[in-house]
């Protein structure tokens, strides 16, 4: 179980490593970390560069969480790993991914903020989860437009599931995926007691005024 513990955070970890953003700024240009809220996010990407960039973001952080979870199913099923490792094995690869994406060695360990690659890594644990993450998210954030109110939603989701799991190790890798989100979004939780954080509605309406 050792190697499987090392070798799945380590894949994880490097998958997650691989940024969306970093793609945008091939095609674009524009460093996201440098510019608009300054990260590297689907949500910034839209911000700074709009919805096309902002999809192509999301799209290749929702996969990688996905693939880092299926990949992970296929090798248990084809090296034999026991069926009653396998749960803690696909949540462990889902913390790793998220953790690359939000500390990748490349970035000086400050990257995104793990929203798009959890939503992958629900899907690809359970459908079921990864559809009641992403309408939670989505009508959370629009009735209080904040979206960070949405994106803790994501986080309940995902320890919904691992409490809906056999065994207590995905609950606590769920646990540690949900401080690190805390932490993560320290500085919108600030502007959240400070009222000034930004507005969802405020983004939709930049957008449109500017087109």
């Amino acid at each position: 179980m050792g190697i499987w513990i090392i070798g799945v955070i380590v894949f994880g970890y490097l998958i997650g490593c691989l940024h969306g953003s970093t793609v945008a700024q091939w095609f674009s240009g524009v460093n996201l970390k440098e510019t608009g809220v300054k990260n590297a996010g689907a949500s910034n990407a839209m911000i700074v560069l709009g919805k096309r960039f902002g999809a192509l973001v999301a799209i290749i952080d929702i996969g990688k969480g996905a693939f880092a979870i299926l990949a992970v199913r296929v090798a248990a099923e084809q090296f034999g790993l026991p069926v009653e490792h396998l749960t803690a094995m696909l949540f462990l690869v889902g913390v790793a991914v998220v953790f690359g994406h939000n500390f990748p060695f490349y970035m000086n360990f400050n990257g995104g903020k793990g929203t798009a690659t959890v939503i992958g890594v629900l899907f690809a644990l359970d459908w079921r989860f990864g559809l009641v993450g992403l309408v939670l998210f989505i009508l959370v954030a629009l009735m209080t437009d904040i979206l960070v109110y949405g994106v803790f939603m994501l986080y309940v989701t995902f320890l919904a599931g691992a409490i809906w799991m056999v065994g207590y190790w995905p609950i606590i890798i769920a646990l540690v995926l949900f401080a690190m989100a805390v932490w993560k979004h320290r500085e919108n939780i600030k502007r959240i007691r400070e009222r000034t954080e930004p507005r969802v509605s405020a983004v939709f309406k930049k957008k449109k005024s500017s087109t």
